[in-house]
């Protein structure tokens, strides 16, 4: 066999912290309107596609709202164009008559003559101003008319915003991890009603002391153990929190988990040991390091054998 020299090395200390296992993407969906619970798509660990309809509130009574505002949406466009119909017939037929004259009409078209002329050679009245009151009044009714469209339109879209609300649709792709509510509850709104979260990915979440945290850079690889398989894996840091928890003054990192091997399990929620370099003691440990086929396992306790003279 090869001749090897042990050779020691110096290493810094680490230091093991308890962890968490979470998934990398996690949404509580909550009741933005009150109202009865519908439908609920599945119970807990179910998979649904992006998009699929996870949860519905009773919306009975938004679309008969809506069907009032749409009525009054038609009503609004009636009214502008019966005040535009107006103001066209003032603008190239002014001072037309609203219903024909009793009779012959000769009564009606000398008052109309006399008067007029009368009131105009007196100083009573100004053909021209009159005429501009009156285009000016219809063109009210066409501004006042588009202020009806507009805030009935303002109301459909209101209650089209409420209806998307009252439906909570996945995200992602993912499972259901929690239920809050069940088919026929009633909610208020911020109430929750289901957890969704992506469990293909996971991730260890742990709450590192803060002076610790500055030999932690995106990227770096660190230990750690999962609780349903003692086997070391290798993480790599995927999140630095940049702020510190004010009452435990530690930092919160996130580390990404690799694809475990075949027969390794885990899933969010169980527990994980993470082991932390702590690069801020001034005294190393002096460890020998050895080829790893020379460690020989008999049963779980590794050993080595050390060759003498004899």
């Amino acid at each position: 066999p090869d001749n090897y020299v042990v050779r020691n090395f110096a290493v810094g200390t680490a230091i093991t912290l308890s962890g968490t296992v979470i998934p990398f993407k996690e949404v509580t969906l909550s009741a933005q309107l009150p109202g009865r619970v519908e439908v609920i798509a599945g119970e807990e660990g179910d998979h649904f596609a992006k998009d699929t309809v996870l949860v519905a509130l009773d919306d009975t009574e938004l679309l008969a709202q809506r069907r009032a505002a749409v009525a009054g949406l038609m009503n609004a466009e009636a009214a502008l164009r019966h005040a535009g119909i107006q103001y066209e017939r003032e603008l190239y037929s002014p001072n037309s008559p609203d219903k024909a004259p009793g009779g012959m009409g000769l009564p009606h078209l000398f008052d109309q003559f006399f008067t007029k002329q009368m009131s105009e050679m007196t100083g009573e009245s100004d053909k021209g101003l009159d005429r501009r009151a009156d285009l000016h009044g219809y063109s009210t009714q066409i501004r006042q008319a588009r202020g009806e469209l507009l805030r009935a339109q303002s109301q459909i879209e209101q209650i089209d915003a409420k209806l998307r609300d009252a439906v909570g649709k996945a995200p992602f792709e993912g499972v259901i991890t929690k239920k809050f509510a069940e088919v026929g509850d009633t909610m208020q709104p911020g109430q929750p009603l289901l957890k969704f979260a992506n469990v293909d990915r996971l991730q260890i979440e742990v709450d590192v002391p803060a002076r610790l945290e500055r030999g932690l850079k995106l990227g770096d690889t660190v230990i750690a153990k999962l609780d349903v398989d003692n086997s070391p894996i290798q993480v790599k840091v995927a999140q630095v929190f940049p702020i510190a928890d004010p009452q435990r003054h530690t930092v919160k990192i996130k580390l990404d988990i690799p694809k475990l091997p075949e027969g390794v399990h885990t899933g969010p929620g169980q527990y994980v040991q993470v082991e932390i370099p702590d690069n801020t003691t001034v005294e190393l440990q002096s460890l020998p390091v050895i080829p790893r086929q020379a460690v020989i396992w008999r049963g779980s306790l590794p050993g080595v054998y050390v060759v003498k003279d004899d």
